[in-house]
């Protein structure tokens, strides 16, 4: 009888490959949007999140809502930040793109105004500000893409603290198990051809020889369509 593979019982949402969302500290967002004026607050308490590779803080607002955000470099507890029209555009202040100069540095990025921040969250990373023009602003990215946000979308000033984070070795198999567990991160991953043929397509007794082209057929069933997927048409396309 055989199995399902990785990603089919990823897909299944088992609790083997579920997310231990329950044991987040909460979600990372801006400030609810206001439409005019500004906004102050108070870093109350900087938090570690196995959710986030990024430290948290949790901030205080002048009208009592409390939130939580992503950590920039060199942030303190007690420090106060704002958020809104004309800020100071200084680290940890959130802005609109707008209002940010070009070749500012910024994280945390929205994607639509109001959703709180979808880009640019990893710890350490940045993006910068490139060019502005008729009601849009373009930010590289991290990848060293170029992407055009609406000047309405909000962004915190400065880089993602924990920067260094990469740079620390694990050792030892045995650290980066309990890591990846943290988040029921697949570890340690397994290459199909090292698998039983029960357990694969690719896999069987002949090691790392497949016995049977990686390209995938195309009526191949769930879960044969493995590999590369077939094109859907290949050569040079003539007019």
């Amino acid at each position: 009888m055989g199995k399902n593979l990785i990603q089919q019982a990823r897909g299944k949402g088992s609790p083997t490959y579920r997310a231990p969302s329950f044991k987040y500290k909460g979600r990372a967002k801006h400030l609810s949007l206001m439409k005019e004026g500004q906004m102050e607050g108070k870093v109350v308490d900087l938090i570690t999140c196995r959710g986030h590779s990024t430290p948290l803080t949790r901030i205080v607002w002048a009208n009592g809502e409390k939130t939580l955000g992503l950590a920039v470099d060199g942030i303190l507890v007690g420090q106060k930040v704002s958020a809104g029209q004309s800020v100071q555009v200084t680290s940890g202040n959130i802005l609109s793109l707008a209002d940010i100069p070009e070749g500012s540095l910024v994280n945390n990025i929205e994607s639509h105004p109001g959703d709180g921040g979808k880009f640019v969250r990893a710890s350490g990373t940045f993006a910068r500000v490139v060019g502005k023009s008729d009601g849009k602003v373009t930010l590289l990215l991290p990848s060293k893409k170029e992407k055009i946000f609406n000047e309405s979308c909000r962004a915190t000033i400065g880089v993602l603290a924990a920067g260094g984070r990469p740079e620390k070795p694990f050792y030892k198999a045995g650290r980066k198990y309990f890591k990846m567990k943290a988040k029921n991160k697949l570890y340690p991953k397994v290459s199909g051809v090292a698998m039983n043929s029960v357990d694969h397509p690719f896999g069987g007794s002949s090691s790392a020889h497949k016995g049977r082209p990686t390209l995938s057929s195309k009526n191949a069933p769930p879960g044969r369509k493995v590999g590369k997927l077939r094109p859907r048409r290949t050569g040079i396309r003539k007019k």
